[in-house]
């Protein structure tokens, strides 16, 4: 996300740091994001303030320098969710520990001890 803020002497500027004092907004860093927020006057009314003729400028600079790939949002997921959700694949549940699914050898015990 990039960070645009107006600050207490009214000034807007794009924040690459993050730490400005004044109204900050984020705005996605895609191209169609930027161009929407500034177009529709959504950024402008958060603001409360007229934007600057060159914001649209450094703002589409500095959407295109944070678009490096991100690491993907992790959902943390217990494994009975994902049994009864029908997602588990075969042998996942294994070595599940307390509750979950007996290992191999505990199998391998039953079928030599039933002979």
């Amino acid at each position: 996300m990039v960070r645009v803020v107006r600050t207490p002497t009214g000034d807007v500027h794009v924040d690459a740091t993050g730490r400005l004092a004044g109204r900050g907004a984020y705005v996605c860093p895609e191209p169609d994001c930027v161009n929407r927020a500034v177009r529709d006057g959504r950024l402008a009314g958060v603001l409360e303030q007229p934007l600057p003729d060159g914001l649209l400028d450094a703002l589409r600079e500095a959407a295109a320098r944070d678009a490096t790939p991100r690491a993907p949002v992790v959902r943390r997921v217990s494994l009975r969710q994902v049994q009864e959700a029908g997602r588990a694949e075969p042998g996942t549940t294994e070595h599940a520990g307390r509750g979950g699914a007996r290992s191999d050898r505990s199998e391998r015990r039953e079928t030599e001890g039933s002979s």
